[in-house]
């Protein structure tokens, strides 16, 4: 063992970042002294990145630095390819009078220096600087572009062979994660997918341009644009292919939009993966959206509030009526409906559901899939639902009058049914639903609660201070980690129907639910706000968005 390692671990034990025995442990682990004491520890999650890289970086003498909130050269980018940058982890940062400064992550490693000036061919005298390994491997992707590598080695093989196109093999994704090998359009997408797993995307956006194309995650409700390497362009049309080999789409197919469906392996983990094309004036654009195989189903986990639910077990646990939630797209409606299924889903009662798509498959319970190309709507899915006798059913949403009029009645005669809506608050969907046409005695009969809701991120719990976001390695800078639903619930009462049947203004149903106890859906929110969940920035960005 190195002095320097020695002295490492004193520092790390003296500072009570960790204990004699994982030190002790840690040694034992280490295959030679140029492996990186540190590295071992975090890779066992015993010390923070932070703490260690203040720790090393006085022990070595190195400054140290964080690469998110430094601006980085494109002079010391051109310096070091980006294989090169790879394999000896190190990130440049800029270059000044001949000399290119790089951050480090293993200053235990003495001939590092000597063969990344032999790698660069002693074009330049080399400066290190210390930062995390994963802030390394985060600045390569973000500056050189995701997937930079593979595309720069499929461009290379393409130009070995002149006219050669990149491969699309036709076989299924199985494993993402271990599908390696060499340089190929399989790859490159894998790495889309991966990439946008570990980073919670929702959704991945693969759009088009003249002479350029940008792709996009949307992570906790926000789009995050990613970057790519410029040579991504000319690869565009073959990374479409291999995405429509994966869904069973139409390669030859250009001109009109194609959905389709996946599912891929990270691990043990199975994703399903919804993936829609359209066609644009300079390619396809292509949408993939990521539906995991395990959903959150737990009300307090989902945000509700303890006050809020008894009576919400109250209103799922009736034998009939109608209960809907509202909210625009991505708010977590569906969500929320599959929680109530959730706890109501017992041998007692046979539930059904008729969705658009089926987001998530429930053990014991029979769910459809509508196909409007071969009729199979939501209102013909509903008739055919009745002769099944079901006790509970779920419809995706109310779209048309024909839809609301079937769910209504299957309400009215014995049947607890869950629904949802597009609108801004809880109390405008009943002017949606007598908009459609639906005759307000039979709304008044038959609903039972509407819930309008949101989604506002949270902060990360891991870097926020003061009720503030800051931003760290686990949130990506974000500040916000995660989301938690805000809501209003609006319960039928004798006296909403009485208004209901008059015919009430929205404004003078409102001020009579809030009469009988209604929680708006803001104040709601500015709870969670007073409470360091979220802050007011993210509540009116969530409910300004939409005129609420």
């Amino acid at each position: 063992m190195t002095t320097t390692t020695q002295r490492l671990g004193r520092q790390l034990v003296e500072q009570r970042l960790i204990s004699e025995e994982q030190l002790a442990d840690a040694l034992k682990l280490q295959t030679s002294d140029q492996q990186f004491l540190g590295a071992i520890l975090l890779e066992r999650g015993w010390v923070k990145p932070e703490a260690l890289l203040e720790a090393a970086g006085a022990v070595y003498g190195l400054p140290t630095v964080r690469l998110r909130e430094m601006r980085i050269e494109r002079e010391a980018l051109a310096q070091v390819p980006l294989k090169v940058a790879l394999h000896f982890k190190v990130m440049p940062l800029s270059l000044a009078d001949g000399t290119l400064r790089v951050a480090i992550a293993n200053p235990q490693d003495l001939r590092l220096l000597d063969d990344l000036g032999l790698a660069l061919e002693r074009r330049v005298k080399i400066e290190p600087v210390l930062a995390t390994e994963a802030e390394i491997l985060d600045a390569l992707k973000r500056h050189y572009g995701l997937g930079a590598d593979t595309v720069d080695r499929i461009v290379a093989d393409r130009a070995r062979q002149p006219g050669a196109s990149p491969a699309v093999p036709e076989e299924s994704l199985e494993d993402i994660e271990h599908l390696a090998g060499d340089a190929s359009v399989i790859k490159l997408v894998n790495q889309l997918i991966l990439e946008a797993h570990q980073r919670r995307a929702t959704d991945i956006h693969l759009e088009p341009y003249r002479g350029t194309v940008r792709l996009r995650y949307r992570v906790d409700g926000l789009l995050e644009q990613v970057d790519v390497p410029p040579a991504i362009r000319e690869l565009f049309p073959a990374i479409i292919s291999r995405v429509k080999v994966l869904s069973n789409l139409n390669i030859v197919e250009r001109r009109l939009p194609q959905d389709g469906r996946a599912s891929v392996k990270i691990g043990k983990e199975k994703l399903d993966l919804r993936i829609a094309t359209l066609p644009t004036p300079a390619g396809e654009s292509v949408v993939i959206r990521i539906l995991p195989n395990q959903m959150l189903l737990d009300f307090a986990e989902l945000g509700f509030q303890e006050q809020d639910l008894a009576l919400l077990e109250r209103m799922i646990r009736k034998p009939h009526g109608l209960i809907c939630v509202t909210g625009p797209t991505g708010s977590g409606k569906t969500t929320t409906l599959y929680a109530c299924l959730k706890r109501i889903n017992t041998e007692e009662r046979k539930i059904i559901t008729i969705e658009d798509p089926v987001e998530y498959e429930m053990a014991h319970v029979t769910q459809v899939q509508v196909h409007p190309e071969i009729g199979l709507s939501f209102a013909q899915g509903l008739r055919s639902m009745l002769r099944h006798d079901p006790d509970v059913m779920m419809v995706g949403e109310v779209r048309d009058l024909e839809t609301a009029e079937l769910a209504v009645r299957c309400a009215l005669t014995g049947h607890l049914v869950f629904s949802t809506l597009h609108t801004n608050d809880a109390v405008s969907a009943l002017v949606r639903l007598m908009d459609m046409g639906v005759d307000p005695y039979l709304i008044a009969s038959s609903i039972e609660c509407i819930i309008a809701q949101r989604l506002v991120r949270t902060l990360c719990a891991h870097c926020k201070a003061d009720g503030r976001p800051r931003g760290c390695e686990e949130c990506h800078r974000m500040g916000y980690l995660g989301r938690t639903a805000i809501y209003e619930f609006f319960v039928m009462s004798e006296p909403i129907r009485e208004l209901i049947l008059e015919r009430a203004s929205l404004d003078v149903v409102r001020r009579r639910a809030a009469e009988l106890g209604m929680r708006p859906m803001r104040q709601h929110g500015e709870e969670k706000v007073r409470t360091g969940l979220t802050t007011m920035e993210e509540l009116l960005r969530v409910i300004q968005d939409d005129g609420s």
